[in-house]
Order: C-alpha cells, then sequence, then structure tokens
C-alpha cells in the first residue's frame, strides 16, 4: 500500500496540486519526472476517474448478440441477457484496479498523496483538512488547481422532486438495472447513457429542450444520430422541459413535463451538464479570479491572475474531457519546470479530437460547417460527404443496418481540411488519425494523395469527390 502523507515532509515545495483526477496526476507526474518536490492532495478515496467505455462495450455486446448474430448464421445464440447486479462489482473491481495503479505510480516517482481537502491560504500555501479533522499547510512555489467538476441537479426550488433523481455518479452506483429509466438532457453524457440502457433492455425516455441530440456538434451529426436512437427505441420527448418529478426514490417516479406528458420510470437520471467544484476553495483568499459560471479564469498557459496559481482541466471551463486536461497539465509542467525547449509550452485548444460513445459512435475534430461558414464566409466552404452502411452490415438484417456518414468541411483554394465528422461504427477508432491530419493542416489533396486501406469504412476519407 503506497504511503499517504498527514504532515509536510519539505519546508516548501516546487509543485503541490489539488487534485488528483486524471489532470492532476498527469501535470504532477510530468513535474516530478523533472526532479521537483511534488504533492498531490486528493479529497476522495479514489484517485483517478471512472470510464463510461465499459458499459458501452457491454451495450453494443448485446446488440452484436440480438441484432446481429443470426445474419451471421450464428445458432443457439438464444436470447443473452445482460445481467446489471453481477457486472457491476466486477466492474468496480476493475475500477478499484485502476485507482490503486495511480497511488501506486505516484509512490515510485516520488510524488507525496495527501488525503484530505485542499484549500488556498495565499497565493503559496494551501490547508490541507484531513477527514478527522486535522489540519496542516503545505508551502508552494507553484500551485495548479485541478479539482474538477460536477454534474449539475436542479434544486428542488427550481423543479419540485428533482432531487429524486440521480447524475451520471449514481449511474455508476446503481445496484440493479432499472426496467424504466428517464434521462434528462441532450448533451453527450445524456445520449451514453440513454444509448447504453436501451441496448441492455431497460425502456429509455430521453427528454430534450430542443429538436435533436448534440446541438453543439455539426448539423449532420445531430440529424443522423436523433432518428436512429428513435428507431433503436430510445423514447426521445422533444422540445420539453421537465416541470416536477413525484413519487419515492426506490419505487415507480412520475416525471412531468411543460407539454403535460407524465412519464412513470423507475430511475430519472439529470445528465444537463456540470459546474466547476470551485466553492470552499478558498480562491477569495488567494485572490483567484472566477468568472459567472464559477470557472477559474486562466489565460493561454494555464496561468490564473495570481502569479505562481494555475488552473486546468474542468475547473477552468473549456474542453471538459479528461485528455485535454492531462495534455494541458503536461505542458503546464513541461514550461514551469522543463528544460529551455519548453519555455512557452501551452496547449493550443483549436482542432481537438472528441468522440461520443453513442450508438453508433460519433468521431469530430474541427469546426462545424456553421461554424466553418461563420469563420471563413459561404464562399470559401465547400463540404464533401457520403452516407453508407459499412461492410459489417452487410450480413446483419435491414432493420439493424447501423447508419455511418462522413463529412468532410475544407476552406479556401487550398481546401484546408477544417472539420472532420464521422458516425458510425469504428468512428471513434478512426478519427484519431484524422484528427493529427487535421492538427496539421492538411488539405483536400493529402488526403487524394493517400492509398486507401481496403476495405475499411475510413478509406472513404481519402475517396470522397
Amino acid at each position: 500500500m503506497p504511503p499517504i502523507f498527514d504532515k509536510p515532509s519539505f519546508e516548501k515545495y516546487d509543485y503541490v496540486v489539488i487534485g488528483g483526477g486524471s489532470g492532476g496526476s498527469g501535470t504532477a507526474r510530468r513535474a516530478a519526472s523533472y526532479g521537483k518536490k511534488v504533492a498531490i492532495i486528493e479529497a476522495t478515496a479514489t484517485p483517478g476517474g471512472t470510464c463510461v467505455n465499459i458499459m458501452w462495450s457491454a451495450a453494443d455486446l448485446q446488440d452484436r448478440f440480438r441484432h446481429h448474430a443470426a445474419g451471421y448464421k450464428f445458432t443457439d445464440v438464444g436470447n443473452p441477457t445482460f445481467d446489471w447486479k453481477a457486472f457491476k462489482p466486477q466492474r468496480d473491481a476493475y475500477i478499484s484496479r485502476l485507482n490503486k495503479i495511480y497511488e501506486t505510480n505516484w509512490a515510485k516517482e516520488g510524488i507525496e498523496y495527501h488525503h484530505g481537502y485542499g484549500k488556498l491560504t495565499s497565493p503559496n500555501t494551501v490547508e490541507v483538512k484531513r477527514a478527522d479533522g486535522h489540519k496542516y499547510t503545505l508551502q508552494a512555489e507553484h500551485i495548479t488547481v485541478a479539482v474538477g467538476g460536477t454534474p449539475t441537479i436542479p434544486s428542488d426550488e427550481e423543479i419540485p422532486g428533482a432531487s429524486l433523481g440521480i447524475d451520471s455518479d449514481g449511474f455508476f452506483a446503481l445496484e440493479e438495472q432499472p426496467k424504466r429509466v428517464a434521462v434528462i438532457g441532450a448533451g453527450y453524457i445524456a445520449v451514453e447513457l440513454a444509448g447504453i440502457f436501451n441496448a441492455l433492455g431497460t425502456e429509455a425516455h430521453l427528454i430534450i429542450r430542443g429538436e435533436t441530440v448534440l446541438r453543439t456538434f455539426d448539423p449532420t451529426i445531430q440529424e443522423t444520430l436523433t432518428p436512429w436512437m428513435e428507431k433503436t427505441g430510445v423514447h426521445i420527448h422533444r422540445g420539453s422541459h421537465v416541470t416536477r418529478v413525484d413519487g419515492v426514490r426506490g419505487q415507480t417516479l412520475t416525471v412531468s413535463t411543460d407539454k403535460g406528458e407524465k412519464i412513470e420510470v423507475d430511475t430519472v437520471l439529470w445528465a444537463i451538464g456540470r459546474h466547476p467544484l470551485t466553492q470552499n476553495l478558498g480562491l477569495e483568499s488567494a485572490g483567484v479570479k472566477t468568472d459567472e459560471k464559477g470557472d477559474i479564469v486562466v489565460d493561454e498557459y494555464q496561468n490564473t491572475n495570481v502569479k505562481n496559481i494555475h488552473a486546468i482541466g474542468d475547473v477552468q471551463g473549456k474542453w471538459l474531457l479528461t485528455p485535454v486536461a492531462i495534455a494541458a497539465g503536461r505542458r503546464l509542467a513541461n514550461r514551469l519546470f522543463g528544460p529551455e525547449e519548453f519555455k512557452n509550452d501551452h496547449l493550443n485548444y483549436d482542432n481537438i479530437s472528441t468522440v461520443v460513445f453513442s450508438h453508433p459512435p460519433i468521431g469530430t475534430v474541427g469546426l462545424t460547417e456553421p461554424q466553418a461558414r461563420k469563420k471563413y464566409g459561404d464562399d470559401a466552404i465547400k463540404i464533401y460527404r457520403t452516407s453508407f452502411k459499412s461492410l459489417y452490415f452487410s450480413q446483419v438484417d435491414e432493420e439493424h443496418k447501423e447508419p455511418t456518414v462522413y463529412k468532410l468541411i475544407v476552406a479556401g483554394p487550398e481546401e484546408k481540411v477544417v472539420g472532420v465528422h464521422l458516425i458510425g461504427q469504428g468512428s471513434d477508432e478512426a478519427l484519431q488519425g484524422f484528427g493529427v491530419a487535421v492538427k496539421m493542416g492538411a488539405t483536400k489533396k493529402d488526403l487524394d494523395d493517400t492509398v486507401a486501406i481496403h476495405p475499411t469504412s475510413a478509406e472513404e476519407l481519402v475517396t470522397l469527390r
């Protein structure tokens, strides 16, 4: 068991990181690699995090059993059912092993792990409050806030009965699979969880304010995924606002909307967004500025307005994605503690690739079509697009052939690729390489000059006309 520190080991640390998630760990480990004295303060007993992809894989497997196996002439498949109750402890044990790996890596690399609540008391000091109430202070040359965010649930004053619902963290705590669920929200977390529930056999309702899901994504993605989710069984309630939730947790809950609908379910899950965990961090004591949302204001180098205090990840409100927090944290540590070549190192937040583990999955990088037209003008934009069913589905019943749509957005006479938007089987894996191409400034000709890998879906991006 790696050691957990309960007092400072040094008069002054080079680097203290508040928050032991992926971003905090990434920046601390990079700093330690330069031989610096580093401490991480983590309030929870589970450093690291969780990953929805394990549940997505289970849901994907269920789809293959139920809808695809017969087409490939597998017999005696029967009707496999998912045992949520048995799978949960197995999944939790896997996540727990990952959490312990974080602690082990910190110990190997000489990073002190302080288990407690970190609070800024000045620009160079952090108070650590342990669960037993014991307090002590760490002094540091540099401090980075990486405490992340938490799901937002409306108050009961805003929506009566809202507290009867759970959030995405509560999803992982469910001991048994609900027979009926209402997921409220249209973003990627709502889409992912509604898709998982639906594929695993839960009657899934998705309540959205607009007409499509993923409203910040390219319209082609929205227009492809929304009807497909409905086709596969998700009940989408468009243009709806939840007005109240009635019932008793653990029993039937009734969700009422402003359209007069009353939806009876066993579980209500709020997925309407996240907010930063910046309260009670002592930001005021240190003079650190936040915006109206509570996000810490930083510059392009992750610096706050207070010298030597920095912020990365969800707490600074840009690109709320784990790999982004890790990348920003590593570059910050490079700049603060690395060699001369890294003196200006920082994360460029343009053209960040992202994936949604929907059914089918989505991969996207760069500008949406409306964003591209606004930035470059209509006349400068050209769209290349193709729709097809991937080879895998050639043997699957027509009713269950998932759509694949690839869209390439190019700008200017050189046809620089400014947006890539993919939906369809394998889009999550395919995007990583094309994300590199976009980051490097690839043009349509660069893609045309690339020999296709056949037979794959991804080859369609280098053969578009």
